[in-house]
């Protein structure tokens, strides 16, 4: 992520806002949808990969990037965001940054044991109710739901 990333968050924080793209990791288990999320590195909130966006790559390779980088994982991302989310990212300058972040889903085939951010993060497959109820952002927690809502309707 290095200086693309700096480069991205420096522009976002000079315009006053910031655009990111995040992953929103999924599987089905006995019909169960799943929804896999990781902590923040500093405050160790649950939340989705997510990411600044990323010259010569597209929204959702952007997400799907984050997702292996953060939780490790990879499989098929959607090309079309299913929604997006306001969060106040906190700069290490301590400044709060208001952001919007497009989300993709991305069935998970790959749930690698090594990965870049494992020291730093901590991972957990849940039903999309519990995901829901444990993040913060409540846009977040609505997109949640409405995913599990779009799934359930594509089995009947």
């Amino acid at each position: 992520m290095g200086t693309t990333a700096t480069v991205s968050r420096k522009a976002a924080a000079a315009r006053g806002t910031g655009v990111q793209y995040g992953a929103l990791p999924y599987r089905m288990a006995d019909d169960t949808l799943e929804i896999l999320l990781v902590t923040s590195r500093r405050t160790h909130r649950w939340i989705i990969p997510k990411g600044w966006p990323m010259p010569g790559r597209t929204p959702a390779s952007c997400a799907a990037r984050e997702a292996l980088e953060e939780a490790g994982i990879a499989g098929d991302i959607g090309e079309v965001a299913i929604g997006r989310f306001r969060y106040a990212k906190q700069l290490k300058s301590g400044v709060d940054l208001p952001c919007w972040v497009e989300v993709f889903p991305l069935k998970v085939t790959k749930v690698h044991d090594a990965w870049p951010e494992k020291d730093a993060r901590e991972r957990r497959w849940c039903t999309a109710q519990v995901a829901a109820a444990i993040v913060d952002e409540p846009q977040l927690r609505l997109l949640i739901l409405k995913f599990e809502h779009k799934l359930n309707g594509r089995k009947r």
